[in-house]
């Protein structure tokens, strides 16, 4: 397969570049930073254990979840537009992608405890590819409407990921490589899906007449 050679040719020394730096890019958690700043404590040991734009609003309010929302859009965006300014190679840009993810979620100087990686990753799909970005905030959007929650609705568009990858670029390595972001933002939020099934269980549990 075309994609299979192109892997096999790639410049192993840009590829180890493009990912070490957009990881170290990603591990600048700002929710962190911000909250350690103006408080001096750690977010994640309050509300959701996460350095996300919601547990940061927890500590700081609408200034603090505006500044991580745009501070992890950002970081996203800039990798992958970093990556392709000094590879040219989409498929790279799409390993920066990945790279600065899996920063966010693990970064290493916090011992491997970050955030969920929603923002990071859609800051990245916009400048990987703005249709794919768009197609995800349409579902997210949608299903919002419908049920008037956050977390289903967004999982829901990153489970689409790869399909709306595939349909956009027609490229097996891309869409492999988005099917792998999807995996790890459902991984990141295994245990609040866990919760939310939960939660909804026990609402709708039919409990017997005595």
């Amino acid at each position: 397969m075309a994609w299979i050679e192109h892997l096999q040719s790639a410049k192993w020394f840009q590829a180890t570049g493009v990912v070490l730096g957009a990881y170290l890019l990603g591990c600048f958690t700002i929710g962190y930073y911000l909250v350690r700043a103006r408080t001096g404590k750690d977010v994640r040991e309050t509300g959701s254990g996460s350095t996300g734009a919601r547990n940061v609003g927890r500590a700081l309010g609408k200034i603090g979840f505006g500044l991580t929302v745009f501070g992890d859009l950002g970081k996203g965006a800039l990798a992958v537009w970093g990556a392709r300014t000094w590879t040219h190679d989409e498929h790279l840009v799409a390993l920066a992608m990945l790279g600065v993810v899996a920063g966010h979620i693990w970064p290493v100087q916090l011992h491997w405890r970050g955030g969920k990686g929603v923002a990071a990753s859609f800051g990245a799909l916009l400048l990987l590819d703005y249709r794919v970005a768009l197609t995800m905030l349409v579902l997210f959007l949608g299903g919002f409407a419908v049920t008037r929650k956050t977390l289903f609705p967004a999982m829901f568009a990153f489970g689409c990921l790869p399909l709306a990858g595939l349909w956009f670029s027609g490229d097996g390595l891309t869409t492999m490589l988005t099917a792998i972001l999807s995996i790890l933002i459902l991984f990141a939020h295994r245990r609040n899906i866990a919760e939310e099934i939960a939660v909804l269980s026990a609402r709708h549990r039919v409990v017997p007449k005595p």
